[in-house]
């Protein structure tokens, strides 16, 4: 399911300004898909703003998300590696961000839950932060579902 989602909605970058912009860039592809609109990005940047840098789930990983209150218009899932490791707030380094946008609560705890069980992987995410290409993130993510 994950690979599904991620198709065509993986980034690579050298770097980014700042925090937000690592959330802007990695929500990109689906606003240009219209899977949600620029206020569930300002939402998820919101979200950091008040909670703090809870969505930094894991060394170098960001998984920035929002409540639904009408941003997101498919369920969907975008990724975001940044060869230049952007500080969060807390000082917190990110160089691996994925976006989720799901349209319900029940969509948002699989999707969290799918993506868990990749992260607990130690050799998954040693792979995922030496990968280049979006064909080596989409397989590696088929390799364990």
């Amino acid at each position: 399911m994950l690979s599904e989602y991620l198709k065509d909605n993986i980034n690579f970058l050298d770097e980014v300004s700042s925090w937000e912009e690592s959330i802007k860039e990695a929500a990109d592809p689906l606003l240009k898909k219209g899977f949600i609109t620029a206020k569930y990005i300002q939402d998820m940047i919101e979200n950091v703003n008040i909670n703090g840098p809870y969505i930094v789930i894991a060394p170098g990983i960001a998984m920035p998300h929002a409540k639904n209150e009408g941003g997101v218009i498919k369920t969907s899932i975008s990724f975001l590696k940044l060869k230049n490791s952007v500080f969060y707030p807390e000082e917190k380094e990110v160089s691996i961000v994925f976006v989720l946008a799901a349209v319900d609560s029940s969509e948002h705890l699989e999707l969290i839950s799918d993506l868990a069980s990749l992260l607990i992987d130690e050799d998954i995410m040693t792979k995922f932060k030496n990968s280049n290409s979006e064909e080596e993130i989409i397989n590696l993510i088929k390799m364990v579902e």
